[in-house]
């Protein structure tokens, strides 16, 4: 099998189906480069049809990717849900290793992936999409050698994927998705930018990644041990070195933008608040009930403090639901 020239890694979310086949309709049909895919999808999301959509924009090859099947040039690969989508040299890794930034597959994963394995060789694309993965892949390409492209946000349908980038990195090229491909076809047609070394930490990541490892001991060597929990597992969060989104990671693997984190600390919040209402609700109704059941046969004084009770509960839902609220105001509001 021929070596690949390059290998180009597109990324996006919402919005992404449209971008990305404006991007490859404008791609040669001869061109020495694989192209590999990874779209936020519902886990019941059909990849076929993805590729279909994609197939009727352009000439090359398009197909789900494969775990263990070797990169041919011209195919563009699309990630299965529910599938981390990886390279290992110049073959495809498929795995259902914990989610990242909850999302499986992951941008950050297969971009860090084509950045190790193939260093200098390696073009990230970020296309339209909501939230930040893709951030952290990107600075790994960029650390490798590789190339940074990304859309123009004010152009892209949701900006939030290429804004995250351009306001943590300094990449390569921001453009309109008609002239990616463009700028695509002039890296391939110069030479190579120089080759460097590849970060040793980035490699003790994606072997973990690779390897759905728990080594402690390789976790210490890239990561400093955080105050903070992880919102998926429970487990101890590491605090990743020198990462532009400051990511955390777990022991188990599960991974998070310092921004996720905050929001995801919400969401447990108003989450543990509303089953303490609840319950409130549902202690305060138990009272009503004795109450009616004792209201013939009670003193004056015991009907006094059941009706102190279940006004003592009823304020404390009211001050638990306006504080729940103020929650969820301030995090649509960003604040």
């Amino acid at each position: 099998m021929d070596q690949i020239r390059n290998l180009i890694v597109i990324g996006a979310s919402a919005g992404g189906i449209k971008a990305i086949s404006k991007i490859i309709n404008g791609l040669p049909e001869t061109i020495d480069a694989a192209i590999m895919v990874v779209l936020h999808l519902s886990r019941k999301s059909n990849p076929e049809n993805i590729v279909q959509i994609f197939q009727r924009n352009t000439s090359l090859k398009c197909l789900v990717a494969k775990d263990e099947t070797e990169i041919e040039k011209g195919n563009i690969y699309i990630a299965p849900p529910e599938h981390h989508l990886m390279v290992n040299n110049q073959t495809i890794n498929l795995n259902q290793g914990p989610e990242e930034n909850r999302h499986r597959p992951s941008v950050d994963v297969l971009f860090r992936s084509a950045a190790v394995h193939f260093g200098h060789k390696a073009i990230g694309v970020i296309a339209s999409g909501m939230l930040y993965d893709g951030t952290s892949g990107m600075q790994a390409i960029k650390s490798c050698g590789g190339l940074c492209i990304v859309q123009d946000p004010e152009q892209a349908e949701y900006a939030d994927m290429p804004r995250s980038v351009l306001n943590k990195i300094r990449v390569d090229y921001m453009a309109e998705l008609e002239e990616i491909p463009v700028i695509i076809q002039n890296i391939l047609n110069k030479p190579l930018p120089p080759k460097i070394e590849i970060p040793h930490e980035l490699k003790i990541e994606i072997n973990i990644t690779e390897k759905l490892m728990s080594d402690i001991n390789q976790l210490k060597r890239i990561a400093d041990h955080s105050d903070f929990s992880c919102p998926d597992c429970g487990g101890g969060l590491w605090k990743i070195k020198e990462d532009p989104t400051h990511r955390y990671r777990c022991h188990i693997g599960h991974v998070y933008s310092e921004k996720m984190l905050h929001e995801l600390q919400d969401l447990k919040i108003e989450e543990s608040i509303w089953v303490s209402i609840r319950m409130l609700e549902e202690k305060r109704n138990m009272l009503r009930l004795l109450s009616e059941r004792r209201n013939r046969r009670d003193n004056e004084e015991t009907l006094s403090s059941f009706a102190k009770r279940i006004n003592d509960i009823d304020e404390h839902i009211k001050r638990l639901k306006s504080f729940v609220i103020n929650i969820s105001t301030n995090a649509l509001s960003g604040d």
